[in-house]
């Protein structure tokens, strides 16, 4: 469908005791892509996972991997995940002095290279890499910890990243305090692919989690206006070849 909304819940909200189980339950709910926030305790103030727990849940789902690096440096591990099963690799514009050379290697990798902006962070750092891109993604709440509360003052910021992306076949994702309270604000400033861990991981069942997916896109749905459901950018799905720019 034309302009449809992708749903990635982020596994970082999910019980890690049971995480093959849930990214299989996530799955069946209707989940579109499998959002993993790797977190090194360097960049971020917290340790989450890295390629080897991905490697080992990649079985579970062909859903496209959405791995987000919250690490620095991430150059020397952009091969680590992209063997590991990762679809899109998004590094960070402030890990590193040399973006531009991080987006080429990850292509260089064959796969969809994002660059993901904190709050702080203004989107001209982007500028001057768009043509580089398969994806930008603004951060919602400081990066570090799972159930932030979302931070309005990025929704302006959200309208001026669409603007700067155009008719580029870049998706614009948003990540932090995501629910089906704010996801129509979300989709409204111009995201059409949005992460969510804590809204969609409430409840204990594939029912559970199908509803709660479901009451996000519908909310984000509502929220997106004529000339955004004509202009946004089809989804990727597991067949499309990441090595197409």
């Amino acid at each position: 469908m034309t302009g449809e909304i992708v749903i990635a819940p982020s596994i970082l909200a999910a019980d890690f005791a049971r995480l093959g189980e849930q990214i299989a339950a996530i799955d069946a709910a209707g989940a579109d892509w499998i959002h993993c926030d790797v977190m090194d305790g360097h960049f971020v103030p917290n340790i989450s996972f890295g390629a080897d727990v991905i490697k080992a849940i990649r079985p579970m789902t062909k859903k496209i991997f959405d791995v987000h690096l919250m690490i620095a440096p991430v150059d020397p591990y952009l091969e680590a995940f992209a063997k590991a099963g990762a679809d899109v690799i998004t590094v960070h514009a402030e890990a590193g002095a040399h973006l531009d050379r991080s987006l080429q290697a990850i292509r260089a990798l064959g796969k969809k290279a994002g660059v993901s902006l904190c709050p702080a962070t203004p989107e001209s750092a982007i500028e001057y890499v768009l043509d580089r891109i398969d994806l930008v993604l603004v951060m919602t709440v400081n990066p570090g910890f799972g159930g932030q509360s979302f931070l309005e003052s990025q929704l302006p910021k959200i309208e001026r990243v669409k603007a700067m992306i155009g008719d580029r076949p870049i998706r614009l994702e948003v990540d932090g305090g995501v629910t089906r309270d704010n996801a129509a604000a979300v989709a409204a400033a111009g995201a059409d692919t949005l992460v969510a861990g804590s809204a969609v991981f409430r409840g204990n069942c594939v029912a559970d989690y199908a509803a709660n997916i479901e009451a996000i896109r519908i909310a984000a749905e509502t929220g997106r206006v004529p000339t955004l459901r004509e202009n946004a950018v089809q989804p990727m799905r597991l067949g499309e070849s990441a090595r197409i720019r």
